[in-house]
């Protein structure tokens, strides 16, 4: 899928239509070779090592913030540029974050009932990273991580008062948030009504709608897609699944979100059968922040919510994005191995 949607714009801008598909089959067989390597690993390791990969995560999240270290791609200064590579840390924080938060809340399982003592710490390490994350900014990895950090917190126990007050203050910051940087405004207006600046705020979402709109039953066929050809732009990336629809319709819809159903069901019995409580929060955080990533992926790509710069999981072009859910599948296959010994 990523040959099909990218092939044009590949061979126009670098003159190789397989340039795409090449550089992410390089990281796919990276992402399998260490799927296979940390499903052997056990899960101790990242117990015993926790703090050290929050603290190497941070340290990325604010290197890639300096001029002349971090560049800038889309508006957002969010990557370390390796050759023709990119590798964005942000995608590192958010599996380091869960690492830790599982660990922090194995350790302090009596203190959640008090949030000054038990949810205050976790809460200020997770507002740290955000704030660091927001930076650059990219403001939908941000709700990614928080809500995969607060799905945690909730299995672990912690007080449902605690996430009603959570609520409130997290409305009063988006609008903040949304005061402060003009641009967020101008896409929730157009996710509102795209047709209000249809050549600028509102453009991807009309270009998404028009590629899922003839889809049909079985597609327009593989390779024979209409939007990718400059109307969509760099469909390969974010909105990848506006193409699977147009080419393989709904059908290809189904297989899809029937793929990350059973990831999402097995892992799910994974996490409920561990009796480890540091491999329990692990499994459940890793497969919980891959799921709302791909939620909010198709909800922006049918209009649901405001464009959000997030991938799909597995699917899209990005070597971050595709490294770290094979790393996450890796540590679940290893949590799930000691659970099965």
């Amino acid at each position: 899928m990523i040959y099909s949607s990218s092939s044009i714009w590949a061979e126009y801008k670098f003159n190789n239509s397989f340039h795409y598909f090449i550089y992410q089959g390089s990281f796919i067989i990276v992402g399998i070779f260490l799927m296979l390597f940390l499903s052997k690993i056990k899960c101790s390791f990242y117990y015993k090592n926790a703090s050290k990969i929050l603290i190497v995560a941070f340290i990325l999240l604010v290197l890639v913030l300096i001029p002349g270290i971090g560049i800038v791609r889309n508006g957002s200064r969010s990557w370390f540029g390796i050759g023709p590579f990119g590798i964005q840390p942000s995608e590192f924080a958010k599996l380091s974050l869960i690492i830790f938060a599982s660990k922090y809340l194995e350790k302090n399982d009596k203190l959640l009932k008090n949030y000054q003592k038990g949810v205050f710490p976790i809460l200020s390490i997770l507002l740290l990273t955000f704030g660091l994350i927001m930076l650059e900014p990219d403001f939908g990895t941000g709700m990614i991580l928080v809500i995969s950090i607060l799905s945690i917190m909730f299995v672990a126990g912690v007080n449902m008062k605690f996430f009603l007050y959570l609520g409130i203050i997290g409305i009063i910051g988006i609008v903040l948030l949304v005061m402060i940087a003009p641009y967020r405004m101008d896409r929730i207006t157009s996710f509102l009504n795209p047709w209000s600046d249809p050549l600028g705020t509102g453009f991807q979402i009309i270009q998404s709608l028009y590629a899922i709109g003839p889809g049909g039953l079985l597609g327009m066929g593989l390779f024979n897609s209409r939007q990718k050809q400059f109307y969509l732009p760099e469909p390969q990336t974010d909105f990848i699944f506006s193409i699977i629809s147009e080419e393989l319709g709904v059908l290809g819809v189904i297989i899809v979100i029937s793929l990350f159903a059973i990831m999402l069901y097995r892992s799910i019995k994974i996490s409920l059968e561990c009796e480890d409580k540091f491999n329990k929060y692990l499994s459940f955080g890793l497969i919980f922040q891959m799921i709302v990533q791909c939620i909010m992926n198709l909800s922006v790509v049918i209009g649901l919510i405001p464009v959000t710069g997030v991938t799909l999981p597995f699917l899209s072009y990005g070597g971050s994005s595709l490294l770290i859910s094979c790393i996450s599948v890796g540590i679940i296959l290893s949590i799930s191995k000691e659970k099965n010994n």
